[in-house]
């Protein structure tokens, strides 16, 4: 497993762009996640989700200079977010993963953190 701040170096912007453009990809046709994310800005949503992922493993602060401290607790609360929700993200993060053709060795280090927040933003039991 690779140190979590040598993630950017190892795929760089590129990388996590490909990543989350495979993500929103699913996020766009799918029943459960598509309606908590805007309709209408989700080309927004998509760089945000990017620049935090490039914050957060090594890269430019770029997210935090836009948008402050991250807060995601804080910025996914007006959201319902369950089990399944949280069940559904990680399971579209890991075909994204597979996509983007990353690594397996950034699959296991980027999947313990993306199991690890997801458990964080559930905030109800259904």
């Amino acid at each position: 497993m690779l140190n979590e701040s040598d993630i950017y170096a190892r795929i760089g912007f590129d990388g996590f762009d490909r990543l989350v453009t495979e993500f929103y990809n699913f996020v766009r046709t799918d029943d459960l996640l598509k309606p908590l994310y805007p309709a209408d800005d989700m080309e927004g949503a998509k760089n945000r989700l990017r620049d935090f992922l490039i914050q957060r493993f090594g890269g430019p602060t770029t997210y935090s200079e836009q948008r402050g401290h991250p807060r995601l607790r804080m910025r996914h609360a007006p959201f319902v977010i369950g089990p399944a929700h949280r069940d559904r993200w990680i399971e579209l993060m890991s075909n994204a993963m597979t996509l983007a053709n990353l690594a397996p060795e950034v699959r296991e280090t980027l999947m313990p953190y993306f199991l690890s927040t997801a458990n964080q933003m559930m905030n109800s039991d259904r």
